[in-house]
């Protein structure tokens, strides 16, 4: 299984539902808590250009948000975007 981020803040609803919706789908992944981890707001910048949370990333490849991780989820693609990463 490919790594597979989850940058987070506290609170934050969004970032709930998608580490949710991973968990569900039997998505191994680790988070980035960006209220415990200032050093990582430089990293998830470099990795997706966005500061908007929660930002989910594949391998080397920003997904988006919750709103693109239900839409992978929605048709599908979620066990072909690991398989590529």
């Amino acid at each position: 299984m490919k790594r597979v981020i989850v940058y987070s803040a506290d609170p934050c609803a969004r970032c709930g539902k998608a580490k949710a919706l991973l968990e569900r789908n039997g998505i191994a992944f680790s988070e980035v808590n960006l209220s415990k981890d200032p050093d990582g707001r430089a990293e998830l910048v470099k990795c997706t250009g966005l500061m908007t949370f929660p930002q989910i990333v594949i391998g080397d490849r920003a997904l988006g948000g919750l709103a693109d991780l239900e839409e992978a989820e929605a048709q599908g693609r979620l066990p072909e975007l690991i398989a590529a990463a």
